[in-house]
């Protein structure tokens, strides 16, 4: 799993390029991140730059942990950073990962951007890795990217009741979802056979 960390993992299409997050990111993504809508249904709750940097640190501090693989997110086309996404609870031994944390700047919900983010981290996890399943969460209360689960093939699986306290102290229950290895062909050659 040590190899996992140390490898520089950088996966684009002609849209899309996600690359391993690193310090510099951090004045790139800071417009897109300031998009208070954008952290509504999460965990951490961004209202200004200082938020912000905790927030930022924190993924580079779950990389140096070997916690989790925090991506920045760039588009091609308007030659810009627009996000960040993760693989998380990585657990290779079992051949399963989470992808999540991500966020992406709104001016892009709903053109296909993030479809094709998923695209690339589920093939790599599937086509590279040879893992198992991989997993998904949200907010119970975030129906958009519920819906946006469902319409890229991912199962849902349930509801865990009280599973997060949010930033703000309030609580959260959390859907899952996931890909399992043996529906990942058919998921590629229908929903996603315009990316291969």
């Amino acid at each position: 799993m040590n190899n996992f960390f140390e490898q520089e993992i950088i996966l684009e299409d002609s849209l899309v390029r996600l690359e391993p997050l690193q310090p510099e990111h951090f004045d790139a993504l800071l417009p897109a991140a300031m998009h208070n809508d954008l952290w509504a249904f999460t965990l951490n709750k961004i209202h200004s730059k200082e938020d912000f940097r905790q927030y930022f640190n924190g993924a580079l501090e779950e990389k140096q942990a070997k916690k989790s693989y925090p991506f920045a997110v760039y588009n091609k086309q308007q030659q810009e950073y627009a996000g960040s996404t993760r693989f998380l609870n990585i657990d290779l031994k079992h051949k399963r990962l989470e992808i999540g944390s991500t966020w992406i700047t709104p001016g892009l919900h709903g053109s296909g951007f993030n479809k094709h983010c998923k695209f690339l981290l589920l093939h790599y996890c599937f086509d590279n890795l040879q893992l198992n399943r991989v997993e998904l969460k949200t907010s119970l209360l975030n129906l958009r990217s519920q819906k946006a689960m469902l319409n890229i093939g991912a199962v849902k699986e349930g509801v865990f009741r009280r599973h997060m306290i949010n930033d703000d102290g309030s609580l959260r229950d959390s859907v899952y979802f996931s890909f399992i290895k043996d529906d990942w062909p058919g998921i590629k050659a229908s929903i996603f056979k315009a990316f291969i």
